[in-house]
């Protein structure tokens, strides 16, 4: 089947530009003064929030609920992350997690079971990996009671032996955690047999941290193969998997490859592509939305 964009979304952005806006949505999300900017500023806020809101999904839980419920209605997983990302405050990291465990009781509540994602720099990993690794357990062992899975993200590289570690000890014991992997990061490939060691669900993405070419690769040809390579590789794992991508490229590549294939399913953020979308749900692959 071939996947055409719409002439709408070909005119508005190109390849390219959904690379450099997913990274400058990363950033701002981690930046406590940009974040600061954008929600104190008044003129700030009136300049981009209507850009904004066509990539996020609600500002509370009292909004998202509808807009999940119209997009489940549709045929589509869901994935919610709350944004919120290197919190050494102990009392905002508290305030995350308990958003989160009030989330779970209210999806189940709404009939609704999106997949829950959330960074460890968000619940503790800055103050000790300890703490981030008894608040995720918090989140995850509740999630498992209403049969929610969670997906772990991964963050700068500096932090992936941590967050593996975290991982590792949450694997054994939580059979609805997954994590995420980075294809551009070189060191991905040696990481592959301890991720899968546990048969848990995996998200593959290309990565969006701004790393310098000794630790990862940079946008281009070379991480389009090796993305591809490292879906090869965790599909023939048999596990579930998340090809988390918004390239119109591999898309195709990917549907056309994988489409038959029970364990995989294709990731989309929120507002991106959604004509594209749509048609690789049609033509049968599963797909889930990634909103924040």
């Amino acid at each position: 089947m071939r996947l055409i964009a719409s002439r709408r979304e070909k005119k508005m952005v190109s390849k390219e530009d959904y690379s450099l806006a997913s990274v400058a949505l990363k950033k701002l999300a981690m930046n406590k003064t940009c974040r600061d900017a954008f929600t104190e500023d008044s003129l700030f806020f009136k300049l981009f929030s209507p850009a904004a809101q066509r990539y996020f999904l609600a500002t509370n839980r009292k909004a998202l609920l509808p807009k999940l419920n119209v997009l489940a209605n549709k045929g589509y997983a869901l994935s919610v992350e709350y944004v919120g990302e290197e919190n050494s405050d102990p009392i905002v990291v508290q305030r995350f997690v308990e958003e989160y465990l009030s989330s779970i009781q209210t999806f189940a509540e709404a009939g609704l079971k999106p997949q829950l994602s959330f960074d460890l720099s968000a619940v503790g990993l800055a103050l000790s990996q300890d703490i981030a690794y008894r608040n995720a357990a918090a989140i995850i062992s509740k999630a498992a009671n209403y049969d929610v899975p969670v997906m772990i993200s991964m963050e700068h590289a500096a932090s992936v032996d941590q967050i593996l570690e975290v991982y590792g000890e949450l694997a054994p014991e939580y059979a609805n955690v997954g994590v995420t992997i980075q294809a551009y990061l070189h060191r991905t490939l040696e990481d592959l047999p301890k991720v899968l060691r546990y048969g848990r669900k995996v998200r593959l993405v290309k990565g969006v941290y701004n790393e310098p070419e000794t630790v990862a690769l940079p946008r281009g040809e070379a991480l389009d193969k090796r993305y591809m390579e490292l879906l090869q590789l965790l599909l023939n794992a048999g596990g579930e998997v998340s090809a988390a991508t918004q390239d119109p490229d591999l898309i195709p590549r990917i549907l056309e490859q994988y489409g038959q294939l029970s364990n995989l399913e294709l990731e989309m953020l929120h507002g991106v592509q959604p004509g594209l979308l749509r048609q690789v749900k049609d033509a049968g692959l599963p797909c889930r939305i990634y909103g924040v």
